[in-house]
């Protein structure tokens, strides 16, 4: 019985750490929309959170990899590219053009370091961002 008691609390406290880690920063984007032919701006923005900052001198990088349909100005992107920065957050502005109608993602890695006072933590984020592609202003003016 007491082996189970120990199990179940190494299991609970592995969640909560889990949960905890996941409250030391977000990552938010809005989805932007683009006509085809046009290009557009998605933002993306690392904040960090509970006492946390975003490290100003550790490497931050961020590997985009459009599908057919979506290009980028630049495939993976620096601090040097930064839109906007400071203590708590850091933000990526990606030139984005379309040349095919729909839903579209594109597939991201951020790679950034947080800090509180006496620790960092390097991170890894897999994620997509979402672009919304829309017909080109001429083709919506000829139906």
């Amino acid at each position: 019985m007491n082996r189970f008691l120990l199990a179940l609390a190494l299991v609970t406290f592995g969640t909560t750490a889990a949960r905890a880690a996941d409250a030391l920063y977000e990552i938010t984007q809005a989805t932007p929309k683009v006509a085809v032919g046009a290009t557009t701006t998605a933002s993306l923005t690392i904040k960090a959170k509970s006492g946390w900052h975003v490290n100003g001198e550790a490497p931050i990088n961020l590997a985009l990899t459009p599908p057919a349909g979506l290009s980028v100005k630049k495939a993976k992107l620096t601090r040097a590219d930064l839109a906007a920065t400071t203590v708590d957050s850091a933000r990526f502005d990606i030139p984005v053009s379309a040349t095919e109608v729909g839903k579209q993602s594109i597939a991201a890695e951020a790679r950034f370091v947080i800090c509180q006072e006496q620790a960092c933590k390097p991170v890894k984020e897999t994620l997509t961002l979402a672009v919304d592609v829309t017909p080109a202003a001429s083709a919506k003016k000829k139906k």
